[in-house]
């Protein structure tokens, strides 16, 4: 009974060293080690913040939302418009013409990733318009696809028939309704 009960004691004793073992914390961590982003590690002083990135440059474009929520004209960039005919998303000459200039400064700017907007005049319903902007700004990324510019670079946006450049009532200012945008969205 005695060499039982000594057995317990010293397994009771066991247990609790273990338990204070394994609960307790490192004594002396170790030193940090040395990174770019950790310049002051081997000081052993506190690593400073990283200061904030700096604003990215204005890419010379705005989207038509973005130029709309602050009541101002979306402004140009280095990419021209392309105009349709009405009630059409097949490029003209004219618009393949000023894809191919597209193209060319997409190429020598690598880095640029662009959103296209498909546009409407006014003229048929909005759920029309809506799908006749896509087939327009589709039309625009397929053949400048063809060029050479890689899709992965590209996306697209049908606005419809909702943010016009031109509201007057005439086949001119209709005309300018109908387009496709470029608006550069960054660059890696």
């Amino acid at each position: 009974m005695r060499e039982r009960n000594r057995l317990v004691c010293y397994g009771a004793k066991l247990l609790a060293a273990m338990f204070v073992i394994s609960c307790g914390g490192v004594a002396n961590p170790p030193p940090p080690k040395w990174t770019a982003e950790n310049l002051s590690a081997s000081s052993g002083a506190p690593a400073a913040p990283k200061p904030p990135a700096p604003p990215k440059p204005d890419p010379g474009s705005t989207s038509s939302l973005e130029a709309l929520r602050k009541g101002e004209a979306a402004t140009g960039g280095p990419m021209k418009d392309i105009g349709f005919n009405f009630d059409s998303a097949a490029l003209s000459e004219g618009a393949r013409a000023t894809l191919r200039a597209n193209a060319d400064w997409l190429k020598a700017n690598g880095s640029a990733r662009i959103q296209i907007e498909g546009h409407c005049d006014e003229r048929g319903t909005a759920e029309y318009n809506m799908a006749l902007g896509a087939k327009r700004a589709q039309a625009a990324l397929d053949y400048l696809a063809t060029l050479g510019i890689a899709a992965g670079r590209m996306s697209t946006i049908s606005y419809g028939e909702e943010i016009p450049v031109c509201k007057d009532k005439s086949e001119d200012c209709w005309a300018k309704n109908r387009r496709a945008r470029f608006v550069i969205t960054a660059a890696k």
